[in-house]
């Protein structure tokens, strides 16, 4: 918890900063936004796995939003994130009487944990209702910080805190993300909704080549080696709500680009053929 403190800190202290300095025709809004979605693990070779709901999101945004010609907002969020994955570590067999094929039940090895994300947002949109509902795309860069976690067995006691090791776990990540959604806006106010998908790019497991030996692990790691591919994946729903600085509304609600007057010249045959005459 002292790292989400921190993080709220800081961001309370930047919104401060912005909205002493911001001057009446400042482009900015500085919001909240939470609510719930899956985490998982996209391992490579292929295991069994399974995703984690529910897995909680919350945190600060900051948008600024341009001019038409430059198509839409840019911005920075700051998100406490749940992050995680379910592994079939094992299985049941059984065997179909008339077929003889085999059905598998596994039994499922889940790790949570939690991360500090930071994306860095493009945000195209277009207004609604006359610019009273905003509906917008989004795409981002992702960096993060995972921290924190548990792990337990479905059918095995072995269960608590997980023990993060510099030889087996990342705890830096990045990735992409994208989504979209819409903001209702009244006043110098905006409330929404937002759908998000992180998809993940570094490994939360090192692999195999950098980490090769796990025989002092504990039940914490399941994986007898640990995959070459482990990136991780998120699905978020937010509702998010944003307060506008500039109490008149953004510029682009009142641009009109200029329209560029083109001076038509007429060709005159008869002093051309003047001109052509006197040499």
């Amino acid at each position: 918890m002292r790292y989400i403190r921190k993080i709220a800190f800081l961001v309370a202290a930047l919104v401060a900063v912005v909205g002493v300095t911001s001057t009446a025709e400042a482009q900015h809004t500085v919001g909240v936004f939470g609510g719930v979605g899956t985490a998982s693990m996209r391992p490579y070779p292929k295991k069994e796995m399974k995703s984690i709901f529910p897995a909680f999101s919350a945190g600060f945004s900051w948008r600024y939003y341009s001019l038409p010609r430059y198509v839409g907002a840019v911005g920075v969020d700051v998100e406490f994130l749940q992050r995680g994955f379910q592994y079939g570590h094992t299985y049941t067999s059984t065997y179909d009487d008339v077929t003889g094929l085999e059905q598998r039940e596994y039994h499922f090895y889940k790790r949570k944990f939690n991360s500090i994300m930071v994306p860095i947002v493009w945000q195209p949109h277009v207004y609604l209702a006359k610019n009273h509902v905003r509906l917008y795309l989004e795409a981002a860069v992702t960096f993060s910080y995972n921290f924190g976690g548990d792990y337990s067995y479905e059918i095995k006691d072995d269960a608590g805190d997980y023990d993060w090791r510099v030889e087996r776990d990342n705890r830096w990540n990045y990735g992409l993300a994208g989504g979209g959604g819409f903001a209702v806006l009244f006043g110098r106010y905006e409330l929404g909704f937002r759908a998000r998908y992180y998809f993940g790019y570094a490994d939360i497991l090192k692999n195999s080549n950098k980490y090769y030996d796990n025989g002092t692990d504990g039940a914490e790691n399941p994986f007898y080696y640990n995959p070459l591919k482990s990136p991780l994946d998120n699905l978020t729903f937010n509702i998010t709500f944003a307060y506008r600085f500039n109490k008149d509304g953004f510029d682009e609600w009142n641009y009109k680009p200029k329209r560029e007057k083109r001076q038509k010249k007429n060709f005159n045959f008869s002093e051309s053929s003047t001109g052509a005459k006197s040499k």
